[in-house]
């Protein structure tokens, strides 16, 4: 058994149930491709394999991926798995089919990177499904208050929480417990133009800045117009909505 790397934020999922359950939830078609990030252990990969056409799954860990050769010879032989050794800030999404799906138990210090390369690349996924700790999912998906993080998800696709995942369920176990969180609909339906999409990453970014200052200030130090905004509001009150009909 390869030990955890907490260099690499390696927390393995152990049970077979929860795995499964992730699989369902994802969306998954028999002519599904699913890309999965760090397989690990390979206990996703084996309920992912039930339900989709093929996976492609991208492990950092070189002597997991040996080990992955091994136990899924016969997926690889029938290429209903395709394994690929590397580094996910570094992978062309490009490469990938039209239409996949991304799931995946992803390394926590990962995560708002892993939603701007998915959301923001050229070639999106059909849909999210990721585990992700579970103060992240309710941020995103439950919470009144908004965030850069919560907004830049709601921007691209419908987010929902899924389930939670206990602490028990992983090798190591982390600190805090986990979700499942899934984004469905993605498209870039609210921008016109990709100088409208980066002015809004822009707003955000900038009305964000001071917590504690109204949002139309932030803007005004920024020196971008904040003109449409409610005077005497706070970022993280403004729903999504109210940020587009300010571009």
């Amino acid at each position: 058994m390869v030990r955890a790397k907490k260099s690499l934020g390696q927390n393995f999922l152990m049970h077979a149930r929860i795995a499964e359950r992730i699989a369902r939830v994802a969306g998954i078609s028999p002519d599904s491709t699913v890309f999965e990030i760090g397989p690990g252990t390979g206990m996703l990969t084996r309920e992912l394999l039930k339900f989709a056409k093929n996976v492609i799954a991208l492990e950092a860990d070189e002597e997991l991926f040996e080990e992955l050769q091994q136990t899924f010879a016969p997926e690889i032989a029938a290429r209903t798995l395709t394994l690929l050794y590397g580094d996910i800030r570094t992978f062309d999404i490009d490469a990938l089919p039209k239409g996949y799906l991304l799931v995946a138990n992803i390394p926590y210090y990962l995560t708002g990177e892993i939603f701007r390369m998915f959301l923001e690349t050229g070639n999106q996924p059909s849909g999210v499904t990721l585990l992700v700790q579970k103060e992240v999912a309710e941020r995103i998906a439950r919470s009144k208050k908004e965030s850069i993080l919560s907004l830049s998800v709601k921007a691209y696709g419908t987010p929902t929480y899924e389930f939670t995942v206990p602490q028990g369920a992983f090798n190591p176990a982390p600190k805090v417990d986990s979700a499942v969180l899934s984004i469905r609909d993605i498209s870039r339906e609210n921008f016109n133009s990709t100088k409208e999409e980066e002015m809004f990453f822009k707003l955000i970014h900038a009305g964000f800045a001071h917590k504690r200052k109204f949002v139309r200030k932030n803007l005004s130090e920024a020196g971008l117009s904040g003109s449409t905004l409610p005077e005497k509001a706070r970022a993280e009150d403004l729903p999504l909505s109210v940020w587009l009909n300010s571009l």
